[in-house]
């Protein structure tokens, strides 16, 4: 747990430190963020839904994130304009609220919190939830919000959907399972895939302005206690119906569910211009709490 709040610390501090340092050209961010949405993440999506052994018991867990994602849409599409936020801030706490950190922060504190039994029911969460979510409805949600800026048609919406990189990644794993990879592209597409964590995280602290801050605290308060509180005890409050589920399945579930939000997801955003700064806000503010919120709603569940 410590080696995972030490490498997120240290590569959101060194994208700061960064900036600062006027080392960097100004076009760092859109490269970094077009290689890891073009290369890493297909590449651990590939990998990790390619070896995914799903029960179908588990299918409760899965079904979750989909549940947070579009919990995110209705909430915020209800109560951001009340805050007068425009349609692209609102698409982008849409993106950051809906999907949660499940992979880098959610399987190492799955383990620290809950034990190794806990992690097939956190994978379930994370690669056939989030990574799912993220390939289909996150991706159209940003293509959508992007054509209404472009007035794209609806034939070049679906294009941009199925041209998105890990969502070709995710169909290409799909029709590919019964076959087993070689162990050379395995170590290849591993080494891709790791990554991702630490470029992420470099160029959401090389994107963070603080002294913006104090302007987008309402739109912070209204998409993290969505993310960080009112949707984790919603998702409890349905497990607890659901009758027969096991403990550990509602103790791992309840803790994806309130990772903070995804790294990709601010990524995504940025990508598709919807308000890049709130979506990067949204990561840099969420990630700490969540350290502090996680394990206590967790502590709710019996």
């Amino acid at each position: 747990m410590g080696q995972v709040i030490g490498l997120l610390g240290v590569c959101l501090v060194l994208g700061v430190l960064a900036r600062a340092s006027g080392r960097f050209p100004a076009g760092t961010a859109p490269a970094f963020n077009a290689f890891i949405l073009n290369v890493s993440l297909p590449a651990l999506v590939l990998r990790a839904m390619h070896r995914l052994e799903f029960a179908p018991g588990l299918m409760v867990a899965a079904v979750a994130p989909w549940l947070l994602f579009g919990g995110a849409v209705l909430f915020l599409r209800l109560l951001g304009p009340r805050l007068g936020l425009s349609r692209d801030s609102v698409t982008a706490l849409i993106l950051t609220a809906g999907l949660g950190n499940t992979a880098f922060v959610g399987l190492p504190m799955a383990t620290a919190l809950l034990g190794p039994a806990s992690v097939p029911v956190a994978v379930v969460v994370d690669q056939l939830g989030s990574f799912m979510v993220l390939a289909t409805l996150a991706t159209l949600t940003a293509a959508r919000a992007h054509a209404h800026q472009a007035a794209v048609s609806a034939r070049g919406l679906v294009r941009k959907v199925l041209v998105f990189p890990p969502f070709q990644a995710l169909v290409v794993a799909l029709v590919l399972r019964p076959f087993a990879f070689p162990d050379w592209l395995e170590a290849v597409l591993q080494r891709l895939g790791d990554l991702l964590t630490p470029l992420a995280l470099f160029i959401v602290g090389f994107q963070l302005r603080l002294q913006g801050l104090r302007p987008r605290v309402p739109a912070l308060v209204l998409g993290l206690s969505y993310k960080l509180v009112l949707a984790p005890l919603a998702v409890l409050g349905l497990l607890t119906l659901v009758p027969g589920l096991a403990l550990g399945v509602r103790q791992a579930t309840v803790l994806q569910i309130a990772m903070a939000p995804m790294v990709t997801a601010a990524i995504l955003a940025a990508e598709h211009e919807l308000d890049p700064e709130l979506a990067v806000l949204m990561v840099g503010v969420g990630i700490p709490l969540s350290f502090l919120s996680a394990p206590l709603l967790v502590a709710l569940v019996h």
